[in-house]
């Protein structure tokens, strides 16, 4: 039985990509290499060039920079753990648009979801861990 693909009606190919508290949706589709994120260009929004280099891993690896346009939803979290949510969803649709970039992505760690989340804060205690200074008397 054939894998079934994400490609919706226009002929994109939709992924979700995650990293702390960011959400990013993202939808493939053939073109010359636009990205947009929330109606913006992705220089306009994320705005510092080593965010705009994590967000483009995975087309630099795969050499699909110019083969794909992009639009993403991005929402939550900061800018950092934003650009880490697109990187692993464009990841993800490359992935759905042809399984030849699984191997390669996979052995970059672009397909791996980072588990590293935010520690609750615990009562008694200021921050998660920091504790109020101690005095003897």
């Amino acid at each position: 039985m054939a894998k079934k693909t994400s490609q919706n009606k226009t002929g994109a190919f939709i992924a979700t990509g995650r990293r702390k508290k960011s959400i990013a949706r993202v939808r493939l589709y053939a073109g010359k290499g636009v990205i947009t994120i929330n109606g913006r260009s992705i220089e306009d929004y994320l705005q510092r060039d080593t965010l705009i280099l994590i967000a483009k891993q995975p087309l630099v690896l795969t050499d699909t920079a110019d083969k794909f346009d992009i639009v993403v939803n991005v929402d939550g979290g900061g800018i950092a753990g934003q650009a880490g949510a697109i990187c692993h969803g464009i990841a993800r649709a490359l992935v759905e648009a042809s399984e030849t970039y699984k191997a390669e992505l996979k052995n970059a760690g672009f397909l791996t979801r980072d588990p590293r989340m935010k520690e609750r804060k615990k009562y008694g205690l200021k921050k998660a861990r920091k504790a109020p200074q101690f005095s003897k008397r």
